[in-house]
């Protein structure tokens, strides 16, 4: 069966320049595409590589990449990234690795940034199946949970435990994570906004009005959906 994260990995090639300053995520095809840059040895000297995660740039160090530390740059030309779900308007949530704030930081410093991954993650709407999730300062976690049931009735706001260790999963930046379940989401327009006002929070894993296009493989192969279709990349 035809990995479809491996065919998106490869589309996305097409859209890298040599010479560029590009940044990476996390996730199984952002694996593949740093294997598809590594056999391009012309483009593999030349581009220098920042990432948000920690596994990926293990990766990119094992083979050699020339990197550099998200602290080191404020501009990329491009950006790639995968999500849990992006919705017709490019709207994504990016839940599951809990390094949004991260991910977040380069996908703003970047000219274009661009979701890669397989079919089934493209939906008419962002389904409540995935959580928005908050990256918090410790000290404010009891506050921000009240806060939330407070703003949000219907919401089940749940402190992210780990299952690889006694206790609450820690985020590269010293703080912790809450999964906000929600039975159907506020309007998405103003939800980063509301949830960003109470103090204590750092960051949310609602990517609102980021993406510039996404690279999708699916049955039908190959698609490219543009936020404005006159948008070139």
């Amino acid at each position: 069966m035809e990995d479809l994260k491996q065919v998106a990995a490869k589309a996305a090639m097409d859209f890298i320049k040599p010479g560029q300053l590009i940044g990476v995520g996390a996730g199984a095809t952002i694996a593949h595409l740093v294997n598809f840059l590594k056999e391009e040895v012309t483009l593999f000297e030349s581009i220098t590589v920042v990432t948000s995660s920690f596994n990926t740039r293990q990766l990119l160090l094992e083979n050699g990449f020339h990197t550099k530390d998200i602290s080191e740059v404020s501009q990329l030309d491009i950006y790639f990234d995968g999500c849990d779900q992006f919705d017709h308007q490019l709207n994504a949530l990016k839940s599951g690795g809990g390094i949004h704030t991260r991910e977040k930081l380069l996908a703003a410093m970047a000219d274009k940034f661009i979701l890669i991954g397989d079919g089934a993650k493209y939906v008419g709407q962002l389904y409540t199946t995935f959580p928005v999730v908050i990256e918090v300062i410790p000290e404010a976690v009891p506050f921000v949970l009240l806060q939330l049931k407070k703003i949000f009735s219907l919401a089940n706001p749940v402190t992210r435990m780990s299952n690889k260790k006694d206790g609450a999963v820690i985020t590269e930046n010293g703080n912790l994570l809450i999964d906000i379940f929600f039975r159907s989401f506020p309007p998405l327009d103003s939800l980063n906004a509301r949830l960003k006002e109470i103090p204590g929070i750092l960051e949310t894993s609602l990517f609102y009005n980021m993406a510039h296009a996404a690279i999708i493989a699916g049955k039908k192969g190959v698609e490219i959906i543009r936020k404005d279709p006159a948008y070139l990349i």
